[in-house]
């Protein structure tokens, strides 16, 4: 029986870069190489596409994989039947592939686009498909969406790139009319926490606003829930299932990007501290984003849980979650019974039903 080919795709030119190297490291460090024919390919800051020739992983989040003497330059032809070709001198090897893991966190790779190459290619892949991953990265669609299926949310603002530059002092005014400090700030295409701030001041506010508009034209800004940050795994086509509840104690005033992926202030909880009752309440409500959103594969979907009332409040959700070697989605589905090799079958084994 012939062995399946996986392109595993990381890194990207968004910000979230970084992590996505880990994501891949981890990734294939778990994955059944006696399985599956494995071609990483990499993608740099510039948007270089290269197919990596080494075997070392660890050499993804520090860079070196760059400079592996077997590397060669490598894409992914909209030409169904090309698959993947790489670039040898003035020779193309042109590989098959069945699947494609695309680890790419953010812009180009979560949000769409790498999506509608790979739905071109009719190459299956891992994750959702174009509209619901481009309604999940915008989080304004995604507000929009969760609004009409009547989950709970925090109440919300769009502001625009543009408000910022002559009408400032008006927008400030129209959030301190709306909302009382704290708020968080976010862009709408973002993910990790990448360009989120909480204001707790007018001047706060102000500087978040401007920091979130270095990386998108949409912000959005939200009221402040006090309550236990709260993360579920979903996973499925037509008859998609959530994980056990996991918990996040950043150690810090919010769970942002340092806390993920750079300090160790942060601590897990799987099960989540809430009532059994609860964290029902909860996974339902993360079945109900995931298909109201369209998602198929994977995503993961986080809520707040109040801590007066332990009302349920949905906060995000993710259709590439982190996938390093402490991420909470592969660690949720591993307290639900599935460990990590097989929780990347399960997946694969979803992206080829997808396209049946």
């Amino acid at each position: 029986m012939r062995k399946l080919s996986v392109c595993v795709l990381f890194g990207g030119i968004s910000p979230e870069h970084e992590v996505s190297l880990r994501s891949a490291e981890s990734v294939l460090n778990h994955i059944d190489h006696s399985k599956y024919n494995i071609f990483p390919v990499g993608i740099t800051k510039d948007g270089d596409w290269i197919l990596y020739g080494g075997t070392d992983y660890s050499k993804l989040p520090t860079g070196e994989w760059r400079s592996c003497p077997n590397n060669r330059r490598a894409a992914i032809s909209p030409v169904r039947g090309q698959g993947l070709l790489s670039f040898e001198g003035d020779c193309v090897v042109r590989e098959r592939i069945d699947v494609v893991f695309p680890v790419l966190h953010g812009e180009n790779g979560e949000d769409g686009a790498m999506q509608g190459l790979l739905q071109m290619a009719g190459i299956p892949y891992v994750g959702p498909h174009v509209a619901a991953s481009a309604t999940a990265m915008d989080k304004t669609l995604t507000k929009l969406v969760v609004d009409s299926v009547g989950v709970p949310q925090a109440a919300w603002q769009l502001v625009r790139r543009g408000e910022l530059d002559n009408r400032m002092e008006n927008t400030l005014d129209t959030l301190e009319f709306r909302f009382r400090y704290p708020m968080f700030v976010k862009p709408a295409g973002t993910g990790s926490s990448v360009g989120v701030s909480k204001a707790k001041d007018r001047e706060g506010m102000r500087q978040a606003l401007l920091k979130a508009a270095e990386y998108d034209e949409k912000i959005l800004v939200e009221e402040f829930i006090h309550g236990r940050e709260i993360e579920v795994a979903v996973m499925g086509n037509g008859s998609p299932v959530a994980s056990v509840c996991g918990e996040i104690d950043s150690g810090v005033e919010f769970y942002d990007y340092d806390a993920k992926y750079i300090t160790d202030t942060s601590t897990a909880y799987i099960p989540a501290r809430i009532p059994g009752d609860v964290e029902e309440v909860v996974r339902e409500a993360a079945v109900k984003v995931y298909s109201a959103i369209g998602c198929q594969g994977l995503s993961r979907v986080d809520f707040f849980v109040t801590y007066d009332e332990n009302r349920v409040v949905f906060n995000e959700i993710n259709t590439i979650p982190g996938f390093t070697s402490i991420s909470m989605y592969p660690k949720l589905f591993e307290a639900s019974g599935i460990p990590y090799s097989k929780l990347i079958d399960e997946l694969i084994e979803l992206a080829l039903e997808a396209c049946q």
